[in-house]
């Protein structure tokens, strides 16, 4: 099977253009190939992984990926996908992101002797002359065209800003760039970003005529990495210190059963062989795919060791066995018991609230009428339950809300 036959059976591909050129380059080893990351944040998410995953498997059949490092794209903001503008960062912000962004990427790509690239679209976005623009680029572009692109339609009837109507233009004046300056024949996003991504192969057949636009190439990949990365409307970051190793073992441990296989394909280096057996697999085996999914990820992301240790304390919480000494923790000391209103103890409302499993006690309070709460396995049914410091002794007791939210409570 050929790479790019691979990336099919993985899923991984949702349009192409010049499909048989890319298949040629690709299959050997000579695509230039760039995907975008914007750095509205200090931390890649999970939802980055099917772009750095991408990456990897073409850097290991000889092709060299570029990473682009949106400082500048950043600080208009993309509409694709979105209801509301985004947030404005300032430059300080965004280059701190961009940094984040490089020692995140150095754990997949290989950034050594050439084999790879990382620039960021400040170096000439930040020093465009908006005149010489217009003139430059401009003209390449029809304003009805841009308005029929999905990205803008779905923001049209909300409000869309001028500022964000540039966004397609800059992309794909990175792309100008990078094919000039790099080499650069072929780009790879999400689905969402066709139109932005056509422009881009646009541009350079009208600035550097029909033998360039002969070799850029535009390769799509399944917006479903957009998708991912979100649960219970946070990020899962691939910082450890904004989301624990087990906090990440756990997120993909409970997708659902309808994309385990899925993202098994699309985001694991397993061979096709191995995940085909899979199939057919149900009930446990289908919770075996699931920590198939959880430990590979894990290991990718934060190494082996990491990866073994969230394993354990995952059974350890859910199968009756295993390490619980590397679940999610907090600690509490005898003066939280002390200064409570009722001193000595603290009810359940106040463990969950000081755990943050609830952002108050009135929702704690919803979370224990609904028979959501446990403590050490005992499902807590009375909002007055109250504890001791001496409850917590020793090894601890895991509180739970609902089925994915946990933390052992210690008591120092």
């Amino acid at each position: 099977m050929t790479l790019y036959d691979e990336l099919v059976a993985r899923g991984l591909i949702a349009q192409v253009t010049n499909e048989e050129e890319i298949k040629n380059m690709i299959n050997a080893g000579k695509a230039t190939f760039y995907i975008g990351f914007d750095c509205t944040a200090d931390s890649l998410t999970a939802g980055h992984f099917m772009a750095l995953t991408l990456m990897k498997r073409l850097q290991m059949a000889g092709n060299k990926p570029i990473a682009l490092i949106g400082g500048g794209t950043t600080m208009i903001g993309d509409p694709s996908g979105r209801t509301d503008m985004r947030k404005m960062l300032t430059k300080e912000d965004i280059d701190h992101n961009a940094e984040c962004f490089k020692r995140q990427m150095e754990r997949f790509i290989d950034f050594s002797d050439d084999k790879a690239l990382m620039v960021n679209n400040a170096d000439w976005l930040l020093k465009l002359n908006y005149v010489e623009l217009l003139r430059e680029v401009g003209a390449c572009f029809s304003v009805n065209n841009m308005l029929r692109a999905e990205c803008y339609k779905q923001r049209m009837e909300k409000g869309l800003s001028f500022l964000e109507f540039n966004y397609m233009i800059m992309q794909s004046y990175d792309f100008y760039m990078l094919y000039q300056k790099y080499g650069c024949n072929m780009e790879f996003g999400g689905d969402d970003q066709w139109s932005n991504m056509l422009g881009g192969t646009e541009l350079i057949r009208r600035k550097l005529g029909k033998d360039a636009h002969a070799m850029t190439i535009t390769l799509l990949t399944d917006s479903q990495g957009k998708k991912m990365g979100k649960t219970a409307g946070n990020a899962v970051w691939l910082d450890p210190n904004k989301t624990s190793p087990f906090e990440f073992f756990q997120y993909w441990r409970n997708v659902a059963d309808a994309d385990v296989l899925k993202c098994i394909r699309m985001l694991t280096f397993l061979p096709l062989e191995e995940i085909d057996a899979m199939e057919n697999w149900e009930g446990a085996q289908l919770n075996q795919a699931k920590e198939i999914l959880a430990y590979e990820l894990t290991k990718m992301v934060h190494g082996e060791e990491e990866a073994e240790k969230a394993k354990e304390a995952s059974h350890a919480l859910f199968a009756g066995g295993g390490d619980s000494s590397n679940m999610p923790t907090v600690e509490l000391t005898e003066a939280d018991f002390a200064d409570s209103p009722v001193a000595g103890s603290l009810d359940i409302l106040a463990l969950l609230v000081k755990t943050e499993l609830a952002p108050s006690r009135s929702d704690a309070r919803r979370a224990v009428e609904q028979g959501g709460v446990s403590l050490a396995d005992e499902k807590v049914t009375d909002v007055k339950a109250s504890y001791t410091a001496s409850d917590f002794a020793g090894e601890g007791l895991v509180l739970k809300r609902g089925k994915k939210k946990f933390v052992k409570i210690l008591v120092k």
